[in-house]
């Protein structure tokens, strides 16, 4: 009985965050919806991009709700709220304008890798916090040669935004650290 009370109350108690991540995303997918109904310039998406950035905003806000279940550590969360961030950007950016070039330049897909390693180094990790800093360390580093790659290719622009990723890649993989501790 006394294991139910404290399961209830802690399950009433959930996730302060949760109608502010949601509300944000929710937000931001009316942003362009608002601008094209008052003939904003250069606002002009279609269905499928309203699908495409729903879909990819509900995929950030689940890997939310995940984090927050696997631990209830401020810096756990902290540090998965800023890779989810990075992870968000950066397929963001890739699909609106592309970091290499045009979104259709298929050097882009460099950067599907570096999430990959993300990903990998996560499950590999068992999403502990270890094993996520380890994991952060890994996509930085990632995130770098991506970086390397696109200077190789002559895009100055794609080289200094990997540095900043991979800086931010660097500091999700600290509050992993500390969250370890």
């Amino acid at each position: 009985m006394a294991a139910q009370q404290m399961q209830h109350r802690n399950t009433r108690k959930g996730n302060p965050w949760r109608l502010a991540v949601w509300g944000a995303a929710a937000g931001l997918l009316m942003v362009p919806a608002i601008a094209m109904q008052v003939g904003a310039d250069g606002v002009h998406w279609t269905t499928l991009d309203f699908v495409v950035m729903g879909t990819l905003l509900g995929a950030c806000c689940l890997a939310y709700e995940v984090a927050t279940r696997l631990s209830g550590n401020t810096l756990y969360r902290l540090g998965f709220a800023v890779a989810i961030l990075l992870g968000f950007l950066l397929v963001w950016i890739n699909l609106a304008v592309g970091i290499i070039g045009g979104e259709a330049n298929p050097a882009n897909l460099v950067f599907a890798c570096v999430l990959a390693v993300g990903l990998v180094g996560a499950l590999i990790g068992r999403f502990t916090a270890g094993g996520m800093s380890r994991a952060m360390v890994a996509t930085g580093i990632a995130q770098l040669l991506a970086g390397g790659y696109a200077l190789a290719l002559g895009s100055m622009e794609g080289g200094m935004l990997s540095a900043a990723f991979a800086a931010m890649w660097f500091t999700s993989a600290a509050l992993f650290h500390k969250a370890a501790r």
